[in-house]
């Protein structure tokens, strides 16, 4: 007996254990999203201000606004598509039933990466313009396999008989589906349906491929806001986190409650039908407000949209950068001072914008980095901007101008710029010592597990080849293999924890003693905790800059022109480099963010070195590239 007690208590335990560990993540969020800090990991206190700041964010709402728009229109489409064809396959000769069972198990069990690019160099093939409706028949691609799974069990239980017997007993084709075979298998149905809205809801690697034209759904946005520090996710994870739980709520409370009260009197059903009646018309009543009140007020956007059309050519211009590289107010204030609407999508990387420009999407203004804009050029990629529509020119700080890649300015007008650095707390790191080491502190195993390395193969091995005295462009094999070398050093000595965009919450809150950062994120770093500093060490470092260029596909050059033209003003310039934290090329911005204390006086990150000889930018090298990530693979496989 007392074995079967002590079963029965490590039962609760596990159910317990396993419960917490799928629902404290969950409740984690939910927390955090009254966080009063920016901090993702550490409260603050509590605060409204990230669901004010969702609210106020209409890329946020529109991005709500599509997924569900998809997730419903996918989830309908593919429901009626995926019952309609498992129930023809009842029907259908054995071996047609057997090879299109085959063929929907294909999407299930391909890759969703695989399935993305298909989908991305189809669309590309056909020159469709990417978008809603890709976006949607890529959902409806992937959500009628999973209808189909649910609703075939459901039919191979139903008696094949049925549906003669139903009409021999005078039913029609139609009503012997409708009436008999449909409310046999609903739950196969309901089951599937489910299935396809939780899938469409959820996508991102295949929505990632086959969107475009701005539209993203919320796992794309979160995607990218998750570059920086944004707590707004946590306010729209709980939103939706508290509208999934209603909706289970109701999904299940109806059927209990309907069992409970039991049919309705004919009196009662008078009633609610009133009600009914009563609701549509108040819902009738406020679309129509709704619509007149938008209809008034397009008016005069109409207007100033058909100002701009005469003007440049086109109202709407599009926008290809990376995620959280605008400041709060850039976009609806230009929108507003051209009457324009700009349209805004994010990339990852360098190289997956590179991918979707091969592809032949078509932008007015790409930000990529310097390398990627020799390449770029190099491929015939862009066209040359014309500096009688850019005045702003001569706004452009001495320091982001003729550089490297572009040394007469030619292609490309500068965006941010920065540095690559150690951010160190100096309460716990001596700023003597690491700046009399450089890039060798880490080497040093006094810091041995309390160390931040950027999972990069290019940023890593820029620090090996200047803490070696080399150039970060070198192609010799030797100078490669030494950098090899270093970092399999430090990797094996110092036990160093790889990471990405985390660094940054990780370093706010003092986690680890050193990191490698980018000045920006460190700007933001050095901001939240005044005990970090930031290095640039003496041995050199990647002094780097994003540019804007224009496309030579693009479709609105003229306004691409104005937009970047407007990017280089005072107002435009302060709002994005004080809402990311990057330096910025505008010369007064610059000054006055380096030099006045509530702004970045106080904080070494913000300001990059300049003119200093042992510092370089990046040159496009696809095949040093890939010789650096073979070794960096290796170094990574010993950690």
């Amino acid at each position: 007996m007392n074995e079967a007690k002590r079963s029965g208590v490590g039962s609760k335990i596990i159910l317990i254990l396993t419960l917490a560990f799928f629902y404290l993540p969950i409740l984690y969020i939910v927390i955090f999203s009254f966080n009063d800090s920016r901090s993702l990991t550490k409260f603050g206190g509590f605060s409204l201000r990230w669901y004010e700041k969702m609210f106020a964010d209409s890329t946020m709402m529109e991005a709500v606004g599509y997924t569900v728009a998809i997730a419903l229109l996918a989830t309908v489409i593919s429901t009626i598509v995926g019952t309609v064809t498992a129930i023809g396959l009842t029907k259908s000769r054995r071996i047609l039933t057997a090879f299109v069972e085959r063929v929907n198990d294909l999407p299930v069990m391909n890759p969703d990466i695989v399935t993305a690019i298909s989908l991305l160099m189809f669309f590309s093939v056909l020159a469709v313009r990417k978008g809603f409706l890709t976006m949607l028949l890529a959902h409806i691609m992937f959500c009628v396999p999973y209808v189909m799974l649910s609703v075939t069990p459901k039919l191979r239980s139903l008696d094949p008989n049925l549906i003669e017997a139903a009409m021999d007993l005078g039913a029609t084709p139609m009503q012997a589906l409708t009436r008999v075979i449909v409310p046999q298998i609903r739950p196969g149905i309901v089951s599937g349906a489910l299935i396809a809205f939780t899938m469409s809801f959820d996508d991102f690697v295949i929505s990632y491929f086959a969107t475009g034209n701005g539209v993203n759904n919320i796992s794309i946005l979160v995607y990218t806001m998750s570059k920086r520090v944004n707590p707004s996710i946590n306010a729209l994870s709980t939103i939706v986190i508290l509208l999934i739980t209603l909706a289970l709520g109701i999904v299940n409370l109806v059927p209990i409650l309907r069992e409970k009260s039991g049919a309705p009197s004919g009196a009662e059903r008078g009633v609610l039908k009133r009600r009914r009646l009563v609701l549509a018309s108040v819902a009738g009543i406020l679309t129509l407000a709704i619509v007149v009140g938008v209809a008034s007020g397009s008016g005069s956007v109409r207007r100033r949209q058909q100002a701009a059309i005469e003007k440049y050519g086109s109202a709407v211009l599009k926008l290809y950068l990376p995620g959280e590289y605008l400041g709060e107010n850039v976009i609806s204030n230009f929108e507003k001072e051209f009457g324009v609407s700009v349209i805004v999508e994010n990339f990852d990387s360098n190289e997956m914008m590179y991918t979707k420009l091969q592809a032949g999407d078509a932008y007015d203004v790409l930000v990529p980095s310097d390398y990627m804009i020799e390449r770029l050029i190099a491929g015939n990629y862009l066209q040359p901007i014309d500096h009688s529509l850019v005045p702003n020119l001569n706004n452009l700080a001495d320091a982001v101008v003729g550089l490297d890649y572009d040394v007469d300015g030619k292609w490309s007008v500068p965006y941010f710029w920065g540095s690559v650095g150690l951010v160190y707390n100096h309460e716990n790191v001596d700023p003597a010592v690491i700046k009399e080491k450089g890039w060798d502190i880490l080497h040093d195993t006094d810091y041995a597990g309390r160390v931040y390395v950027y999972d990069s193969e290019r940023d890593s091995f820029m620090m090996a080849f200047k803490a070696l005295g080399y150039s970060m462009n070198t192609d010799d094999p030797a100078q490669i293999e030494a950098a090899y070398e270093w970092l399999r050093q430090m990797n094996n000595t110092m036990s160093p924890i790889y990471v990405t965009d985390e660094v940054i919450d990780s370093m706010i809150n003092g986690y680890q003693d050193i990191a490698v950062v980018y000045s920006g994120d460190a700007t933001v770093i050095l901001d939240e905790n005044e005990d970090m500093s930031f290095l640039m060490p003496d041995e050199g470092t990647n002094i780097w800059c994003d540019a804007m260029v224009i496309p030579k596909n693009a479709e609105n050059p003229k306004l691409a022109h104005e937009f970047i033209n407007y990017m280089l003003t005072y107002e435009a310039a302060f709002d994005n480099s004080e809402t990311v934290g990057y330096a910025s090329p505008n010369a007064e911005v610059l000054e006055e963010m380096s030099t006045q204390e509530d702004l970045y006086a106080e904080n070494e990150a913000y300001l990059p070195r300049s003119g200093y000889e042992r510092d370089e930018m990046f040159h496009d090298n696809v095949t040093l590239q890939r010789e650096l990530s073979k070794y960096w693979i290796r170094v990574k496989a010993e950690s």
